[in-house]
């Protein structure tokens, strides 16, 4: 995994990564279904565009982010909504400079942030490494949706450790949405990135453990793939159960995808 300074410099590797997937798109690409419901490749974007705004105002401009996000607190689906009919209203050109201009904002506004310090966020503050770590899930998989929509295939490099730290610091998520109470016990998580450069969190003498692909591992985490369509090994009840429920981010878990919908990697 790249140390920690560099999580803002892949941070804006993998927007640009993400943006040539939608680079020379027709129209009617654009208006393509993705596997979220209700959301076409456009939509995906105007989603990265709202979350990048909003991770740009926290490291600029904390006391306008509390204020844009006071309604967002509240009903962030209604908030969530009223963004993306916004960012829909604009040309696809348009909508992807802004995009680009929002996320690169946050990702050098971010760096800029005292790493040992925090920054405003929905739920709780975080230190902006983490805050960059959770973008890049955003772009992982809201990108997996736009290139599952177009039936492309993404080549993906080691900046993924980032995710597999995330989604192993997240874990409680999972079960926290599905109504569980998170285990107190810690896992053990070894992932293998593109490279065969293998991550490791997690005391070694841990009895519950997870092993396999770091993609595959960002891919349930981010609820683009289903468990059963991986490459993920869980050893102890405990880490099964979390393979069932796995979630990198708070709030509802939705549907997920289902078994089978995608072939195995």
């Amino acid at each position: 995994m790249s140390n920690q300074t560099s999580v803002y410099d892949d941070l804006i590797a993998d927007g640009d990564d993400v943006e040539a997937l939608v680079t020379g798109l027709s129209p009617a690409q654009w208006s393509t279904d993705t596997p979220a419901p209700g959301w076409t490749v456009k939509h995906q974007i105007a989603h990265l565009t709202f979350v990048s705004h909003l991770a740009a105002l926290s490291a600029t401009q904390p006391d306008a982010f509390a204020e844009h996000v006071a309604d967002a607190k509240r009903d962030f689906q209604a908030a969530v909504d009223n963004a993306l009919t916004a960012y829909m209203e604009l040309p696809t050109d348009a909508l992807v400079d802004r995009w680009r201009q929002e996320r690169n904002t946050a990702a050098k506004a971010l760096a800029a942030v005292d790493p040992t310090g925090t920054v405003p966020w929905l739920v709780t503050p975080l230190p902006p490494s983490v805050l960059a770590a959770a973008g890049m899930m955003e772009l992982f998989g809201h990108g997996q949706d736009i290139a599952d929509a177009l039936g492309r295939t993404r080549e993906l490099t080691d900046r993924i450790g980032h995710l597999a730290w995330f989604g192993f610091r997240t874990r409680d998520f999972g079960y926290h949405a599905h109504g569980l109470t998170p285990p107190t016990q810690e896992f053990r998580v070894e992932l293998t990135g593109p490279s065969g450069v293998v991550w490791e969190f997690g005391p070694p003498d841990a009895t519950q453990r997870v092993t396999g692909p770091a993609v595959d591992f960002a891919l349930l985490v981010s609820r683009r793939r289903h468990r059963d369509d991986l490459s993920l090994t869980a050893q102890g009840e405990e880490a099964d159960r979390w393979l069932d429920v796995a979630q990198a981010y708070r709030g509802p878990a939705g549907p997920g995808r289902r078994p089978g919908q995608f072939a195995k990697r």
